[in-house]
């Protein structure tokens, strides 16, 4: 199997890309932080039989990502798997951010997901099964005063993914969306899971763990993982509960967690 893989040099990238070797896969990694792609391309080639193509891209740029595309066409590989892990996540009240820092939020986990997977799609050997996967998150189901934009991408993901499900179920491929809670991925991660005390340790997902889950759900065909229960149970309240109260109530949570972390 043929995996190409986006944002490989991120902490959930790495994790994935580990799992896709050790199952023997082959793959195609992306990320704009090229010395990151080396040392992982490295690394699992030394571990794992299987063949690790690489290239640093900026997904958010047309050009850049043309080039990368015509590597894989000159290489000729056919892919059986798309794995949208790329995206940036920062938390602060809207205005007290640049104004390119949030519209950077989007041009990641939105534009730059659709263009690749426009792209790469459009390659797929039609007879061949293809899947399709995009990491949405936990936060997709809430409207999330302090990570207003990010929330926002992520719902975003998560609409689309179930709508292209619906598009392409009759053109042999799945599309799963992923949403995991809190990951231990960045110090700033860390930090943030930290600040928010039992709620962030109970919403955490390990890594390891659903990296495998969420590529045997998609292999099986779902089109959803949400990995942990009592993420469920949050999943669940947020359906029932009007969003403006849930809006209302986050922010009382963040404004708490936030003068905590200060």
């Amino acid at each position: 199997m043929n995996v190409f893989i986006t944002g490989s040099a991120g902490g959930l990238g790495r994790v994935i890309a580990t799992e896709c070797s050790r199952r023997g896969y082959h793959l195609f990694l992306t990320d704009i932080n090229e010395d990151g792609l080396y040392c992982i391309k490295r690394g699992l080639e030394r571990q794992f039989s299987t063949t690790v193509n690489m290239m640093a891209c900026d997904l958010t740029s047309s050009v850049s990502v043309d080039q990368m595309l015509a590597v894989i066409d000159r290489l000729g590989i056919d892919f059986d798997m798309l794995l949208n892990i790329a995206g940036i996540e920062c938390e602060g009240d809207f205005l007290g951010r640049a104004r390119e820092d949030v519209v950077s939020i989007v041009s990641v986990n939105d534009a730059a997901t659709l263009r690749i997977t426009h792209a790469i799609l459009q390659r797929r050997k039609v007879e061949r099964h293809f899947i399709v996967v995009f990491v949405a998150s936990l936060a997709a189901m809430f409207p999330m005063p302090y990570k207003a934009t990010y929330a926002a991408s992520k719902r975003f993901l998560l609409d689309f993914s179930l709508a292209l499900r619906q598009e392409l179920k009759k053109q042999n491929v799945n599309v799963l969306a992923f949403c995991p809670g809190g990951m231990v991925t960045t110090n700033e991660a860390i930090e943030g899971i930290a600040v928010q005390g039992i709620w962030g340790d109970i919403t955490t997902n390990p890594l390891a763990q659903i990296a495998r889950k969420m590529i045997d759900r998609a292999l099986s065909g779902r089109s959803m993982y949400l990995p942990g229960f009592m993420n469920h149970v949050l999943c669940i309240f947020s359906k029932v509960i009007p969003r403006s109260w849930l809006a209302s109530m986050i922010y009382w949570r963040w404004t708490a967690t936030q003068n905590k972390g200060h």
